[in-house]
């Protein structure tokens, strides 16, 4: 006769990987919607049933011990194991249908989901997207832990571990104040740009770094922004020149000002847009379906805007 082991519930996990993630009982119980009485006995019970202390407890602080550590990191895969199980099941049946969190990068955001989101809501009118907005190493954690099912990111990005699917290529253009002498160019190569003073974003930020790529030798200016939104104010006053994905400025990033915007030449001056996802993920088909769709979305041309 065989006997069953008495296991941890699914909840038990999620409450101590909330306590490992917020640091405190209040917080993981805001996390995971419930209250901390309840965090708290379900941690209780948890320990009674392992034999084991997972949590060091002082009036001010909950710390992993050294076992709590290893047993939440294994809670946090099996807890992911257990999305993709849903997941399996909502792919067996109308291809893109359920909930989907979706990641995006701000640089892309903005420009690329207000016109393909409007046909995917027509399309898979049964899809249900929530997104989060963060830079790329945060989102690919993410993804990788389980909290983001598909990412929208911007190549070249190091994703060995993930699948990828290519739906755009995104050029780089310069943009400059009116009247600069650069306005006599049809195209910009890097050489013309040896001497700019280049505004760039934030380290960190991916786009940065596929700029400096596209401009070779190009180094920052004296300034730096969080966001392209203002990197374009400060362009528009005469700090400096900067560099666009064209994505941006054909969804009007530029209009209004009084920059100027020529195509940029080289060898990488564009980035590409597309979709990563987990290996093990049973959501693949839809997630290529998906990608297919944007690409045939991104296709169309705009529609022109009627002049007031």
């Amino acid at each position: 006769m065989t006997i069953l082991k008495r296991l941890p519930t699914l909840i038990q996990l999620r409450h101590l990987v909330a306590i490992a993630d917020h640091g405190h009982f209040n917080a993981a119980a805001e996390a995971t919607l419930v209250t901390q009485s309840t965090v708290s006995a379900s941690i209780k019970e948890l320990e009674a049933l392992l034999g084991a202390v997972l949590l060091e407890r002082t009036k001010r602080t909950v710390r992993l011990t050294a076992l709590g550590e290893e047993f939440t990191s294994r809670a946090r895969t099996i807890l992911r194991d257990a999305g993709d199980l849903v997941d399996l099941a909502e792919a067996a049946g109308q291809p893109l249908t359920g909930a989907l969190r979706l990641g995006v990068i701000p640089t892309i955001s903005p420009f690329l989901l207000p016109r393909v989101l409007p046909a995917v809501r027509l399309a898979f009118p049964e899809l249900k997207l929530y997104l989060r907005e963060d830079k790329s190493a945060n989102l690919v954690e993410s993804l990788t832990g389980g909290d983001l099912d598909l990412l929208v990111l911007a190549f070249p990005f190091p994703t060995s571990q993930l699948e990828t699917h290519i739906f755009a290529e995104d050029p780089f253009w310069l943009a400059f104040p009116r009247g600069h002498p650069l306005g006599q160019k049809e195209r910009i190569s890097a050489r013309d740009l040896k001497k700019a003073n280049l505004l760039l974003l934030e380290e960190g930020n991916c786009l940065r770094d596929h700029i400096l790529a596209a401009g070779a030798s190009v180094s920052a200016g004296d300034y730096e922004a969080s966001s392209l939104h203002t990197i374009i104010q400060m362009a528009d006053n005469g700090l400096g020149l900067t560099i666009l994905p064209k994505m941006a400025i054909d969804a009007g990033l530029v209009r209004g000002t009084r920059l100027e915007v020529r195509p940029l030449d080289g060898r990488h001056a564009s980035r590409t847009i597309g979709f990563a996802w987990r290996k093990s993920s049973p959501r693949a088909a839809d997630f290529t379906l998906l990608s297919d769709f944007f690409r045939d979305e991104l296709a169309t041309p705009l529609p022109k805007r009627r002049r007031k």
